[in-house]
């Protein structure tokens, strides 16, 4: 059993295999994690659901019934996991990211946070697409379905990166998005409606994709 027993930690987030997110609490530096993703943990650590500071947001959140987050705060190693998916950790650095709700594990608490609708799809998407941003300095864990690919969407220079919104994870908010109809595909790109859209990135960042194209989970459509 020794090859599965925990590594030595070096950083407050990482992961433990792929599947799998261990973070480091201590006094003073809170962490913010979705309802029921708490595996195992060591040391002292405390959760309160849906906390005070998470009301707000919580109007809005999925199908605006709660926030479906909890508060982990004291000191130890706290390991979460979402049902087997795969689990990316990043570190931002003065930076703002956008996630789709039904991929964000875990961040920390002190970074700013919203769900907020991105501008430019309504017309595409019926009623947008909503995501949660989160900015400033930290870590944030976010789950794929299937390993992830990342693209350097800074090194396509002036082309620009298309995703299939049911695959898409996350993207960096410097990025300028849109939407483009493809509707002569509309049998062979994505599920759905058969009315096919992609959405479309340039400029300075990354974008996560997941192979799986599952909506039936998704945050990003409301009625």
């Amino acid at each position: 059993m020794a090859g599965y027993a925990p590594t030595p930690i070096t950083a407050r987030m990482e992961n433990h295999g792929s599947a799998m997110l261990k973070s480091v609490l201590q006094t003073g530096a809170d962490l913010y994690a979705r309802a029921g993703s708490m595996v195992a943990y060591e040391g002292f650590i405390q959760y309160e659901p849906n906390p005070p500071a998470l009301r707000q947001a919580a109007a809005q959140w999925l199908t605006g019934e709660g926030a479906p987050l909890m508060k982990c705060s004291g000191d130890g190693i706290l390991y979460l996991a979402d049902y087997g998916a795969d689990v990316v950790c990043v570190n931002l650095n003065n930076e703002a990211i956008s996630v789709n709700g039904t991929n964000l594990l875990a961040f920390d608490a002190h970074l700013e946070f919203g769900v907020e609708k991105v501008k430019g799809l309504a017309r595409f998407a019926g009623q947008g697409l909503w995501n949660v941003r989160i900015a400033g300095t930290g870590w944030v864990a976010i789950t794929s379905r299937g390993t992830p690919i990342v693209v350097d969407c800074s090194s396509r220079g002036d082309d620009e990166t298309y995703v299939d919104p049911d695959a898409l994870v996350a993207w960096s908010t410097d990025l300028k998005v849109k939407a483009k109809r493809t509707v002569k595909m509309g049998a062979l790109v994505g599920r759905g409606s058969g009315e096919a859209f992609q959405i479309g990135f340039s400029g300075r960042g990354f974008v996560v994709v997941q192979p799986s194209e599952d909506s039936t989970d998704r945050l990003r459509i409301r009625g």
